[in-house]
């Protein structure tokens, strides 16, 4: 084995790894720490730095370094945490803090960790009992008046990832200044025994069942036709938790409120971090669907849905006329939730002039234009559902959430959770497929019906890859490229209005006026053409990729137009790369 001092790697990474060494850290770890030096570019991604927290808190490979999920960066991210949190509640007594875990390997053991170090710092600790669903996570940290929350769980990413959400006292994940003040109170951590592991264990209190009944009750809540259900209460509902923490909640929500016909896929309905049955636990894969698809088509279901492993993300299939299985993307499911939620509040007589939904700025433009038409509030938020909860949290007491969410699959009913909930989702999703039945319609021909109303909105998603320290730093030279010559045209429709939120700058190119854009600020761009496409390029917050998304719209005359539109926008999607070099 070499001298790590000896080795040509970045001088961070030589840094850290030699603290290690020379720490009290177990002698497992240091043997690893001497046997990369064999492998000095896996040494060097494993320390050159420090988790931070993104989007979506903090996440990375399971493994051994400063820049690797283990118990040790568990640990210092916890008392980070808990020296922040009793900074900011000074007057707490007690201080307390909720705590729970999906299904992947090691997420039990990170969850314990953390319930140790936040005891030992003297807080309070509700530890679920065993693996939950995100959302309930989320609505624990305000049912039991919690400063603070942490889910173990690197949500849809593949199985050598793990992840540590962090949420504040309203339940939503840590937004500025606490998310970077929680990593200035980490970076202060130089040495792992600046870290309280042990002591004070009976202040942690084993949760379960009493928090369970409570947050299943305040779904059943949002259902606007229960009546609905009762009478089409055998719907033919296939559903899969991939896997992971759905298979607590959701079949029990549904059969709670009266659904009689679901369907589990069996073979994927065991909580396993290896993910055994599919390559990728995400819901927005084809690969991921796919048993729940074929089960689906051999017992003629009427709809599908899938979770990922920590429920807060739903995928969803409905069936065409033609008895083919349609994959819905995240901005068709939300837009189909927030027309049936409009809906309903408007025809019951609900709406105020008081009420809004929230989506992110990459998500179509479609929910928003349902929402503006019946006169309901449209709030743009960045990429992120943090920044959902955090609009909520600044509108309380002035409007209502009616609904909401992103793309990527995420969505949110009322505003008890204050994170993307797959159990309420999938719980309305159902009543939505009972309330098409009664029309005699299934899930898709609702959502023809919205095309048909408000035009036929498609969007596309292009993910580049670039794993590592080079690869982050070729992502941030394209984002410069793109400030410094940005396209002056794209598939050959003039470039008219340009967004720049890391700048806070809205340009309109053909006058030249600039215009502030009141958020935070994000390294983000739009393109937005002459003839209505939108381009948005985003560095991705939790994982190793620069994201590209594309929306386009037509109008949608009749339903056998259906097939012939969408392949023409998905052909002026792909010009549209093509124009852009990125195919």
């Amino acid at each position: 084995m070499k001298n790590i001092e000896e080795l040509n790697i970045d001088a961070s990474a030589k840094a850290n790894a030699l603290t290690w060494l020379n720490g009290s850290y177990d002698e497992a770890t240091k043997q690893a720490i001497r046997e990369m030096t064999e492998t000095p570019d896996e040494l060097n991604e494993s320390f050159y730095r420090t988790l931070e927290f993104g989007t979506g808190g903090l996440r990375g490979i399971m493994g051994v370094g400063t820049n690797r999920m283990n118990k040790y960066t568990v640990a210092m991210a916890t008392q980070g945490l808990a020296n922040y949190v009793k900074k900011c509640f000074p007057n707490a007594h007690p201080i307390k803090a909720a705590v729970s875990h999906d299904s992947r390997n090691h997420s039990r053991e990170f969850a314990e960790i953390t319930a140790h170090v936040l005891a030992a710092n003297g807080f309070h600790v509700y530890l679920f009992d065993s693996m939950r669903p995100t959302p309930e996570l989320s609505f624990a940290v305000r049912h039991l008046g919690c400063q603070t929350g942490v889910m173990v769980t690197a949500s849809h990413n593949p199985k050598e990832y793990n992840g540590y959400k962090a949420y504040w006292d309203d339940g939503c994940q840590l937004v500025a200044p606490h998310d970077t003040n929680v990593i200035d109170e980490v970076l202060k951590i130089q040495r792992l025994e600046d870290v309280k592991m042990t002591g004070n264990d009976d202040l942690i209190e084993i949760i379960g069942e009493n928090v369970d009944s409570v947050y299943l009750n305040r779904v059943a809540q949002n259902s606007l036709h229960p009546e609905l259900i009762k009478k089409h209460h055998d719907l033919k509902i296939v559903y899969t938790p991939l896997h992971g923490t759905g298979i607590t909640l959701i079949p029990r929500m549904l059969e709670a409120l009266g659904f009689t016909n679901v369907n589990v896929v069996k073979e994927q309905a065991v909580p396993d971090g290896n993910f055994p049955t599919t390559p990728s636990p995400n819901p927005e894969e084809h690969a991921a669907m796919k048993m729940a698809v074929d089960l689906a088509r051999s017992i003629d279901a009427d709809i599908v849905f899938a979770s990922d492993p920590d429920a807060d993300r739903v995928g969803v299939a409905v069936k065409r006329p033609d008895g083919e299985w349609m994959l819905l993307n995240g901005n068709q499911t939300l837009s189909v939730l927030v027309y049936y939620l409009i809906k309903e509040w408007k025809d019951t007589g609900r709406l105020t002039g008081k009420e809004y939904i929230i989506k992110t700025i990459v998500t179509s433009e479609l929910p928003a234009d349902i929402a503006k038409r019946a006169g309901v509030n449209v709030y743009d938020v960045l990429t992120g559902f943090k920044f959902i909860g955090d609009k909520i949290r600044q509108l309380e007491g002035k409007e209502l959430f009616i609904g909401g969410g992103e793309e990527s699959y995420g969505y949110m009913i009322g505003d008890f959770v204050r994170d993307k909930d797959a159990v309420a989702a999938c719980s309305m999703i159902a009543e939505i497929a009972a309330w098409a039945a009664e029309q005699g319609k299934t899930f898709f021909d609702i959502l023809v019906d919205i095309y048909k109303e408000y035009g036929f909105y498609k969007e596309g998603l292009l993910s580049v890859v670039r794993k590592g320290k080079s690869g982050a730093e070729e992502i941030l030279q394209m984002m410069k490229d793109y400030r410094a010559n940005p396209p002056r045209e794209i598939n050959g429709s003039e470039v008219v209005c340009i967004k720049d939120y890391k700048l806070h700058e809205s340009l309109d190119l053909r006058t030249g006026q600039k215009t502030a854009i009141d958020l935070p600020a994000s390294n983000v761009l739009q393109f937005f053409t002459a003839d209505g496409n939108k381009v948005t390029v985003r560095p991705s917050g939790t994982e190793p990729k620069i994201k590209f998304y594309f929306g386009v719209k037509d109008t949608l005359s009749c339903r056998e137009n259906f097939d012939k539109t969408n392949a023409a926008l998905d052909a002026k999607i792909e010009a549209i790369k093509q124009s852009m070099h990125l195919v």
